[in-house]
């Protein structure tokens, strides 16, 4: 029974054309009241076990948010992540991170015992090897739980109506993330291009035997986007109450190990090996020599224009769905991306190429309406990419540690913040503020007590203090840097493979005192305002977190 329900549920393609992007719909271009927020991943949350999740340390957060006076919530990409659990090289543009689903809501749900895994300890720091074989396994075995009950019990009838609905609303993706997944396990290689040639190549009758012989793993993973789904709109919601705004990041490139590009190779500059011709990155720049080579590939902005951008549409519909504003990760590679030649082993010999930025977004916006977006526009920024954020009219970045480095870098400093600009002490691929003071030179650090007076060796809240008195329009401050902590709090270092993405807050860190200097902040400094508030009247409506 399980594998013929699921089977039909496998042959729905269509897409949902219910859901509908976030925001007002009758302004050419989405301007934020004067507010200001957090950056925190969620994998960065003090929740029990391995990894932070979507459980009670979430909404306590949220609740620190509120008290604090804050308004935004910022998130790193919250999809499956792969090779260097990097969330900006993850395994679907669509799915949710399983990892991040909490083993405690699942119990309450009555998914699984409560004590079951009990034994799962703790960890200071996100532990990757204990999320794959401890968490996992555990979470697989509460979505096959619901699976066999849900159908039966009246304690979940209402939640399997809702999973039903959700596979039908989610089929455009979640049937070949959910077959992507269980083709990963089976063939135990972690990579589609070296899968057999006919589910490399995705043959109709081969996907027909998968769905036919694995049913049940099918529908484990669509239960596990289930529930992550159930889990993050009960967070929005919660944060909504408090018109705490999510602002979600999503990566202009997918992973070449990717339900999306096993999917849709054609919009992907693919050999007829189904290989990459190109791959992306950056050229040598302020954080590496040899520029950074992602090996994302590159995409056939041909063939998308051709379809009318139709994956783009899904992708950004599908992020404001997810969250209230959505930040565009190298937004440069819009107007023009950096094409490294797939054989070379750095970013060095690679060129610019033009991309059809504009188009684009004049497509998502007749497709969508107005649209809730921020550039991230740093790194080596031409005129051209510059003038195509300005016709969008969206807002830009500006990360106060860049100013100090030479008179070349004060565009980077509040007293040449503009409106449009989303202001930040640092950021996710910074150092934090407490270790790049440790780490400046005798020049650098005369530049900062000239701007912003003695630091006393604590320059974390002095500088946040500049960003939020500025006139830009956002203020982001790194959860880090609210807690004065060092290097040892880092999130990532570009370039380098390893031992990134696994800081984690400490139980406890989000203390009155910490809210009540944040809030006092936000007030002096007028950003006690919802962003999505309609001409910056604070008083707006809850967010659209269906």
């Amino acid at each position: 029974m399980l594998v013929q329900e699921n089977s039909r549920r496998l042959k729905v393609y269509a897409a949902n054309s219910a859901i509908v992007a976030a925001g007002p719909r009758d302004n050419e271009c989405m301007e934020f009241a004067r507010s200001s927020g957090v950056l925190l991943h969620v994998a960065s949350l003090p929740s029990h076990g391995p990894i932070g999740d979507l459980g009670p340390a979430a909404h306590e957060f949220a609740a620190f948010l509120a008290a604090a006076k804050q308004h935004i919530w910022q998130v790193l990409p919250l999809c499956p992540t792969g090779y260097g659990n990097s969330p900006y090289a993850g395994s679907s543009a669509f799915a949710g991170n399983p990892s991040l689903i909490s083993l405690e809501i699942l119990a309450e749900w009555g998914w699984r015992d409560r004590d079951q895994g009990s034994e799962i300890r703790d960890q200071k720091n996100v532990d990757y090897e204990a999320v794959e074989q401890q968490k996992l396994p555990l979470l697989m075995e509460a979505a096959a739980s619901f699976l066999d009950r849900g159908e039966h019990e009246p304690a979940l009838a209402s939640q399997w109506k809702q999973f039903d609905a959700f596979c039908r609303e989610q089929a455009f993706w979640l049937n070949d993330y959910a077959m992507y997944a269980v083709l990963r396990a089976l063939h135990g290689t972690g990579a589609w291009t070296e899968w057999p040639e006919p589910v490399r190549r995705r043959h109709p009758e081969a996907l027909d035997q998968l769905i036919a012989g694995h049913g049940r793993e099918l529908a484990v993973q669509q239960a596990l986007q289930f529930a992550f789904a159930l889990q993050w709109d009960a967070l929005r919601k919660a944060a909504a109450q408090h018109k705490i705004r999510i602002l979600g990041d999503i990566a202009i490139f997918v992973n070449m190990d990717s339900a999306d590009v096993w999917t849709h190779p054609e919009i992907f500059d693919l050999d007829e090996d189904l290989r990459p011709i190109g791959v992306a990155g950056v050229p040598p720049d302020y954080f590496s020599e040899t520029g950074q080579r992602w090996g994302n590939p590159l995409y056939r902005w041909d063939a998308l224009q051709d379809r009318g951008f139709d994956w783009w549409v899904e992708r950004i519909r599908r992020s404001c769905r997810l969250y209230d504003i959505v930040r565009l990760d190298h937004f440069r590679g819009f107007e023009a991306y950096w094409s490294i030649p797939a054989e070379e082993e750095t970013a060095v010999h690679g060129a610019w190429v033009k991309a059809p930025g504009l188009e684009l977004f004049r497509a998502l916006e007749n497709a969508l309406g107005p649209l809730p977006l921020v550039a991230e526009d740093l790194g080596v920024i031409t005129p051209e990419v510059d003038a195509l954020r300005r016709e969008l009219g969206l807002a830009g970045m500006r990360v106060i540690q860049f100013g100090f480095s030479s008179k070349d870098a004060h565009l980077h400093l509040p007293h040449r913040y503009t409106r449009d600009s989303v202001a930040y002490t640092g950021t996710h691929d910074n150092d934090t503020t407490q270790g790049w003071w440790q780490a400046a030179g005798k020049e650098e650090r005369a530049a900062v007590e000239a701007y912003a007076g003695p630091v006393a060796d604590r320059p974390a809240w002095p500088l946040l203090r500049a960003t939020q008195a500025s006139v830009a329009s956002l203020a982001i401050a790194p959860a880090q840097d609210l807690l004065e902590l060092g290097s040892e709090a880092r999130m990532n270092t570009p370039a380098v493979p390893g031992g990134n993405w696994s800081w984690r807050a400490a139980s406890g860190a989000w203390t009155e005192e910490v809210a009540r200097r944040l809030a006092d902040l936000a007030e002096v400094t007028d950003r006690d305002n919802d962003p999505m508030a309609r001409d910056g009247n604070p008083a707006a409506t809850e967010a659209n977190s269906n």
